[in-house]
């Protein structure tokens, strides 16, 4: 069984902050630019295109829901690591 890595030691700390940065990163990314495209949206909405306000409110939903998909997973990860199962 793998041991959980030591995080008093600053070059293991150092080493396992980037492994956890790496954790989910397309879905946190994911999430970040379907919420600019939300964003640009709901600004189009306002000023241009006639849309339903439903359209940039469910895209800003969908980034929600993977933001906190990414994170979830990314704390499952931690989670499991500490305690040595991965």
């Amino acid at each position: 069984m793998p041991t959980p890595p030591n995080l008093t030691d600053p070059a293991e700390r150092a080493a396992y902050k980037a492994e956890l940065k790496q954790i989910a990163r397309p879905l946190r990314m994911g999430a970040v630019w379907l919420a600019v495209l939300g964003a640009l949206l709901a600004a189009l909405r306002a000023k241009v295109l006639p849309m339903p306000v439903a359209v940039p409110a469910a895209v800003l939903g969908l980034a929600f829901f993977l933001m906190v998909l990414g994170i979830t997973v990314r704390v499952k990860y931690h989670q499991r690591r500490m305690r040595g199962d991965l």
